[in-house]
């Protein structure tokens, strides 16, 4: 198991690190979304900066991708040698996440691993993700504050999944790992929220 972990984690973490935003920021505008807006190399700052159009939403579309091709392909190794498909789904989303956060490609400076993470719910238990999904929108649509949305999100899963049942008690300490790392990201919209200064989200617009 630790040949295909190690594998895994370096794969995933490779993965991760491969940023949407900034390389549609390059590629359509010829520029880094990271000198705009917040700084931040995510959906909410592409859209703001550059707009409510397809671009935008193709942020999402890449980061969902790179998620899903090394956590779907860790769970199912991991569950024909060990019958652990939770825990090999959860392992590699969460180093997708860090290589998100952390890439090696853009300097170590990347995202908040949101939508990463989100990505790797749904292969972890399907449960969690509407629950997850229904705290999300509620909050988003209520507050319009992206930040809260995603953080209450984050923090939900690993609560769901202990309720729900997990194949191995490691599969909640990574999960607890994965949303505090979410959490700790967006502490700079936490000073701007206390400062009164955090945007809203709005689907029409910037």
């Amino acid at each position: 198991m630790t040949a295909v972990l190690i594998i895994s984690a370096a794969v995933s973490y490779l993965s991760g690190g491969i940023n949407g935003a900034i390389i549609l920021s390059r590629l359509v505008y010829h520029d880094d979304i990271r000198k705009y807006g917040s700084n931040n190399p995510g959906f909410t700052n592409f859209k703001r900066v550059y707009g409510n159009n397809a671009v935008s939403w193709s942020v999402i579309l890449i980061d969902a991708l790179k998620t899903v091709l090394p956590v779907l392909a860790t769970a199912i190794v991991m569950n024909a040698l060990y019958g652990q498909w939770q825990l090999g789904a959860q392992f590699s989303g969460l180093f997708c996440m860090i290589g998100h956060c952390f890439p090696v490609w853009y300097g170590f400076k990347g995202g908040k691993a949101f939508i990463t993470g989100f990505a790797t719910i749904w292969f972890v238990d399907w449960r969690m993700t509407l629950i997850a999904m229904a705290v999300f929108f509620a909050l988003l649509f209520t507050l319009k504050y992206m930040s809260v949305a995603s953080c209450c999100a984050a923090a939900v899963c690993p609560v769901a999944l202990a309720f729900l049942g997990v194949s191995d008690v490691w599969v909640e300490i990574l999960a607890i790992a994965a949303a505090a790392l979410v959490i700790c990201r967006h502490y700079p919209n936490f000073i701007k929220l206390a400062r009164g200064t955090e945007s809203k989200f709005t689907l029409r617009g910037k």
